[in-house]
């Protein structure tokens, strides 16, 4: 299935997606209660005039970095080496639930920054509660996948990195995660088997395959669950696919850009550049 969470004019709802349609599930709660529930459908109906919204509100935001190619390319702009620790540790920082917008929305542009980034990314939804979950399991953990643009500040990024607190005010502003369009079921993608594209204003900046990820979504749901409970609603990211950036050529966003990220299976992923500072 094809999940949704769109707004016909009652309020937030879920629904199915199928082509351009829209079906109410006939479910009273948000998306993540949905996904507690087991993902019951009660005779979809056609909605007219459906708009799309965030497929959910995550109920914590996991980001990791899980291509190599993006890192090589992306920390030698930096003038950082990739660390021998990341080989072997999947680590991650923690993002903002409330920043997280939805398919179509404006991207507000921070004026603190003037190297605005956009970050093609795999999202894993987790659909179980779970602690200390072995590796050999931890695909039965996630429910499904999205695509998450994890916007970044570079300019800002670069002076918050020798501090080693990870990152801030570059990745934390009023949407500055955009997730969508959909949530695709687990059973519907080989999540270690998808193209993944960024385009902007038509052109075409990156490509990559999910099938480079060096860590896997099982590495990270094992390693992030270690004497911590993980729960359904729970969103789990890539990382930036190799290309994935602009940091990778130093180009960056400027103000009416359309970014499309586009992840075989998913779908796009599609929003505008706002105006800077607005």
């Amino acid at each position: 299935m094809r999940l949704v969470t769109y707004d016909a004019g009652q309020g937030p709802r879920v629904g199915i997606l199928e082509g351009n349609t829209v079906l109410d599930v006939g479910f009273d709660g948000d998306m993540i209660a949905f996904i507690e529930a087991g993902a019951p459908t009660r005779s979809p109906s056609p909605v007219e005039n459906a708009r799309l919204l965030s497929p959910l509100r995550p109920r914590s935001m996991r980001d990791f970095l899980a291509f190599e190619g993006h890192l090589k390319n992306a920390f030698r702009r930096l003038g950082r080496p990739i660390p021998n620790e990341w080989y072997e540790v999947p680590a991650f920082y923690r993002g903002m639930p409330d920043t997280v917008i939805g398919p179509g929305e404006t991207i507000p542009y921070p004026s603190y920054t003037e190297k605005l980034d956009h970050e093609l990314e795999l999202a894993a939804i987790i659909g179980r509660r779970g602690r200390d979950v072995p590796r050999e399991e931890a695909d039965d953990y996630v429910f499904g996948y999205t695509i998450w643009n994890d916007l970044s500040a570079r300019d800002t990024q670069a002076r918050e990195l020798p501090v080693g607190m990870g990152p801030s005010k570059a990745k934390d502003w009023d949407g500055s995660n955009v997730l969508g369009p959909c949530i695709v079921t687990a059973d519907e993608v080989d999540a270690g088997n998808l193209t993944m594209s960024v385009r902007v204003n038509g052109e075409t900046w990156g490509e990559d395959n999910s099938g480079s990820m060096h860590h896997k979504f099982a590495d990270m749901i094992a390693y992030a669950s270690q004497a911590q409970t993980i729960y359904p609603g729970e969103v789990f990211g890539s990382g930036t696919a190799e290309g994935g950036a602009g940091i990778e050529t130093d180009r960056y966003l400027s103000e009416g850009d359309v970014v499309e990220l586009e992840i075989e299976g998913i779908g796009v992923l599609r929003n505008t550049i706002g105006k800077k500072g607005a």
